[in-house]
């Protein structure tokens, strides 16, 4: 099964050129910990997490208001294509411990990739959903 077949093709994303205000305010009212960030023509340049804001603009004392999303999104970014095998995504998954991954079509975020959406994904392996639920017992014990 290919991931975009179990994919979440409506993702929440921000532009780099975007004070982190924007990012924090929407990310309380989607309820979520981490947003991907593009640029203008929609190209994936990172994400940006609830542990970024913290640790790169709140805790040196830096204005949320003026700071720019660019600033201080995370880089090293693990992306997966709507083609990839859903099976070694989750191999990959739990390799990285992630969970979850962006799904990009030539650079540009078509989607989201979760445990969750795994989990549901009746046609993974046993093997997989093994190599998942110990990224689950590993986020449970922190």
């Amino acid at each position: 099964m290919e991931i975009s077949e179990i994919m979440t093709g409506q993702v929440n994303s921000i532009c780099d050129d975007e004070p982190v205000i924007a990012a924090a305010r929407l990310m309380k009212q989607r309820n979520i910990g981490s947003i991907p960030v593009r640029d203008d023509k929609g190209k994936l340049k990172g994400i940006l997490t609830d542990r970024d804001i913290v640790l790169r603009c709140v805790a040196p004392g830096a204005s949320a208001q003026e700071l720019r999303v660019g600033e201080i999104m995370s880089r090293n970014l693990e992306t997966v294509s709507p083609h990839d095998d859903a099976n070694r995504v989750a191999e990959r998954m739990s390799e990285r411990q992630v969970r979850r991954l962006p799904v990009t079509d030539d650079g540009v975020l078509i989607g989201i990739v979760a445990l969750a959406d795994m989990a549901r994904c009746r046609s993974c392996d046993m093997e997989a959903g093994e190599a998942l639920s110990g990224i689950s017992e590993n986020f449970r014990r922190k």
